[in-house]
C-alpha cells in the first residue's frame, strides 16, 4: 500500500463470505481496493483483517492531522470543507423574526394594567360615574371581570371576531377589525380600543350603554356585578 493512504472499510458488501472491502487513496490520488476477511462489530464496522493491514489504519486522515498542526495545503482545505458549518438564516426569515420582535416591543410598550383605584379615578374624570344610571363601581366591576383592568386584552372568538380592550368590546358590531363588513357602530378600529389612555374605549362603551340593554350587553356584568353590593370596588379610593 502507498504511504499516507486513507483507508475506508465498507462492511456488508460480501456478507456471504464474511469479508469487508477496504479502499485506500494514495498520496498521488490513486485509489486501491481489496476484499479482506474480517468480522463486524454491532455498528457494522470492520473489526479486524489480515495482520498489519487494518491494524495499521490511522485514527484520522493525514489531511485532518495536518490541519490540526496548522497546515494550509489543498488537502487540508478540502478536509476542512467537510466539517459541519453553521447555517445562516435566509434573509426572509430574519425579516420575519425582526418584525415579530418589533411587534412584541410595541405591544408591551403600549399595554397598561390599571390598579382598581387608578381606573376608578380615570373613569370618573371621563364622566362615567352615574352615566345612564350606573355607578362608578359598576364600571370598575365590569372592567375587572372582562379584562382584569388590562387595556391590551384581546380575546379571539371561534367566528373570527375579537373582544378588545379593558371592556372587551366586540368587533361584531362596535369596531372594525379584519372584517370590513361589520357595522362598526363606534366608528373606530378595534386597535383604538387598546390605547391605555382609554379615551376611545370610554366613548365606545358609552354608546353601548345607551342601548336598551345598558350594561347588560356584557355577560360579565350580568353574572358578576348586577344586583350586588359593589361599594368595595371603589372603597378606599381618593375620588
Amino acid at each position: 500500500m502507498p504511504r499516507n493512504s486513507q483507508f475506508i472499510a465498507h462492511p456488508g458488501l460480501h456478507p456471504a463470505s464474511d469479508t469487508c472491502q477496504v479502499s485506500a487513496t494514495g498520496s498521488l490520488g490513486t485509489r486501491f481496493s481489496s476484499v479482506v476477511p474480517s468480522t463486524l462489530d454491532t455498528r457494522g464496522s470492520c473489526l479486524r483483517g489480515p495482520p498489519g493491514l487494518l491494524s495499521g489504519l490511522p485514527s484520522q486522515s493525514p489531511a485532518r492531522s495536518q490541519c490540526a498542526e496548522g497546515f494550509t495545503s489543498a488537502a487540508c482545505m478540502q478536509a476542512r470543507s467537510g466539517a459541519p458549518r453553521g447555517r445562516l438564516c435566509p434573509p426572509g426569515t430574519m425579516l420575519v423574526a425582526f418584525a415579530s420582535l418589533l411587534s412584541c416591543l410595541l405591544t408591551s410598550g403600549e399595554a397598561k394594567a390599571y390598579s382598581r383605584c387608578e381606573l376608578a379615578r380615570v373613569l370618573q374624570d371621563f364622566g362615567l360615574d352615574g352615566y345612564r344610571g350606573y355607578s362608578l363601581a359598576d364600571w370598575v366591576c365590569l372592567a375587572y371581570f372582562t379584562s382584569g383592568f388590562n387595556t391590551a386584552a384581546v380575546d379571539h372568538e371561534a367566528d373570527g371576531s375579537t373582544n378588545n380592550g379593558i371592556f372587551q368590546i366586540s368587533s361584531r358590531k362596535w369596531c372594525r377589525d379584519r372584517n370590513p363588513n361589520v357595522p362598526n357602530r363606534c366608528q373606530m378600529y378595534c386597535s383604538d380600543l387598546l390605547n391605555p389612555n382609554l379615551k376611545d374605549t370610554i366613548i365606545c362603551a358609552m354608546k353601548i350603554a345607551q342601548q336598551p340593554q345598558g350594561l347588560s350587553s356584557w355577560d360579565a356584568w350580568r353574572q358578576h356585578c348586577q344586583g350586588k353590593d359593589l361599594r368595595d370596588w371603589v372603597d378606599g379610593c381618593d375620588l
